[in-house]
């Protein structure tokens, strides 16, 4: 599409051409192969020699009876008078040019040759007969033909050529046929019409005393190529205007709405504001229907994402300010104070703030860095057998309590396509939330199954569950629950929120509930991950 072009004023777009250019050669090729009658014609000049060559021995067969003097085969001859006149009533009827020719190659008889009036005998060439009037379509058609048969590499008829004094010397086809064989003839004449001839031998007595040739022009023949050509051109008009304007309708129906989506998306690039759409085309339900709600989608899910960004500047504005409102106090006061115990306190809270703000800034940091990562990262296969008992392995070289598998791990392959590394992270923060609210003595069970082409890990904790109505909640950005016996600002609210930006990028879920007793009391919390098996 042409930057910058209105559709009311574009006239048409490549993609017409293109379907144009493709749909219209299709046809021109099949109409330009049904136009090259080559080998229609070559049958039909074999049924016209086929036919000729029947008239000649029907021809040679009167003129041996009726045409030769003598009572033997020694003194067998042609009369000259009787064959003229035998041979004018044969060519008036059948409208075909014959010669005879003696046993020496001499031209005795040609039908177009009349004997002059007077005791000498005169014999005067007559005028050919005025041929059909050749249009330029004929002329067109014919430079057609031998350029297809040029381009073929097939060989054309031999011109054909007449000397005033014709002798049998001038045709190899009287030749064979004074030898005693019958032969037939194509040669190109005016125009590059066919001449068909057809020699014969004349025999008396199985003597060869002659030879009669008939030649034929072939105007009715090449009349009717003419006429078949001419309705394949007039069907080939018709398919034309149907193709094109099929052709038009098809291109309409893909270039007008890609280049309504062009221009949707161009006014969308060069706004910040949302007013402007994608058209979704709902009552489409092809290929441009799906590529318009996808865009859609995809302009829907960037403004999310730029809405997340928004709402992830402000909450981290938020979350440290909070800390540096603390040190500004802090350092404010420590000023003012002379008591070195006081001071000494406050430089604690000064180091406990800064702490909390270096870790705050880490998990903003790798938060920031995640989508970027998980998005050039290449999926992997990952062993979650390998990768739990070494997380389990861990712990238990620390204090606390150690997470232990519930049952037996399910038989066969665990393996879910990845990375290995964030795949860790998950799990690690979940079990580091177990562990933080469990009690010194409660345990952490791990849990795994396979169900439906999916991998489903729990973990639960005897700690106090989650507050009801926040189960979702927890894994919001910067959302924080922790015990009451932990220290204020040991951890950012980040963790569960990467989790499931982690978990989500697998194509996977997390989820967080309560787990209740017989007696409906909560007795921890739960957390299950679902991930899908590689190849499942």
């Amino acid at each position: 599409m042409t930057t910058g072009a209105s559709p009311r004023h574009a006239h048409l777009s490549p993609i017409t051409l293109r379907i144009l250019a493709v749909n219209v050669l299709a046809l021109a090729i099949l109409v330009g192969g049904l136009l090259y009658s080559g080998e229609y014609r070559q049958k039909l000049v074999a049924t016209e020699l086929s036919a000729l060559g029947t008239r000649a021995e029907v021809f040679a067969a009167a003129l041996g009876e009726g045409a030769v003097r003598g009572t033997s085969a020694e003194n067998a001859g042609m009369s000259p008078t009787v064959a003229r006149q035998m041979m004018r009533r044969l060519s008036e009827a059948t409208g075909t040019r014959i010669r005879l020719f003696d046993e020496s190659g001499n031209l005795l008889v040609d039908t177009r040759l009349l004997r002059g009036p007077g005791g000498l005998i005169q014999i005067e060439e007559l005028p050919l007969l005025e041929p059909p009037q050749i249009t330029w379509f004929e002329r067109l058609l014919r430079l057609y033909d031998r350029t297809v048969s040029w381009a073929a590499g097939k060989d054309e008829w031999p011109p054909y050529k007449e000397n005033p004094i014709q002798h049998a010397d001038d045709y190899e086809e009287v030749l064979d046929a004074l030898a005693g064989d019958e032969a037939r003839l194509v040669r190109s004449g005016d125009e590059g019409l066919p001449i068909l001839s057809v020699a014969v031998p004349v025999r008396r007595y199985k003597q060869v005393v002659g030879a009669v040739m008939l030649t034929n022009e072939s105007w009715d023949l090449e009349r009717a190529l003419v006429d078949v050509r001419l309705d394949i051109l007039k069907v080939f008009g018709v398919a034309l205007s149907v193709t094109v304007l099929l052709s038009l309708y098809l291109a309409r129906t893909i270039a007008r709405p890609l280049r309504r989506l062009a221009l949707a998306a161009e006014r969308v690039e060069r706004s910040h504001k949302r007013q402007y759409t994608i058209p979704d085309f709902p009552g489409r339900r092809d290929e441009i229907g799906r590529l318009a709600r996808s865009l859609n989608d995809m302009t829907e899910a960037l403004w999310r994402r730029m809405d997340a960004i928004e709402h992830f500047a402000a909450d981290v504005a938020h979350e440290i300010k909070n800390p540096l409102t603390s040190l500004r106090s802090a350092v404010e006061t420590a000023c003012r104070l002379e008591d070195p115990v006081a001071q000494k306190r406050l430089m604690a809270i000064i180091q406990e703030d800064v702490g909390r703000l270096t870790r705050l800034i880490s998990d903003i940091s790798d938060a920031s860095r995640l989508d970027a990562e998980l998005s050039r990262a290449e999926a992997e296969p990952v062993d979650m057998r390998r990768l739990l008992e070494m997380l389990i392995a861990l712990h238990e070289a620390t204090d606390g309590p150690a997470p232990c598998f519930t049952g037996t791990l399910p038989d066969g392959s665990l393996t879910v396509s990845g990375i290995g590394d964030r795949l860790m992270q998950v799990f690690r923060n979940l079990v580091a939330n177990a562990v933080s609210f469990s009690p010194a003595d409660g345990r952490i069970l791990v849990g795994v199954e396979r169900r439906e082409g999916m991998l489903r890990i729990w973990i639960d904790d005897q700690g106090p569950g989650i507050p009801p109505g926040k189960e979702d909640a927890i894994f919001d950005r910067f959302y924080t629950e922790r015990p009451e016996s932990e220290k204020f600002g040991t951890h950012s609210g980040l963790g569960l929120s990467i989790s499931r930006q982690i978990v989500e990028a697998h194509g996977g879920t997390i989820r967080a509930e309560n787990r209740i007793d017989g007696s409906g009391l909560i007795i921890g919390a739960r957390f299950v991950v679902s991930l899908p098996m590689a190849g499942g």
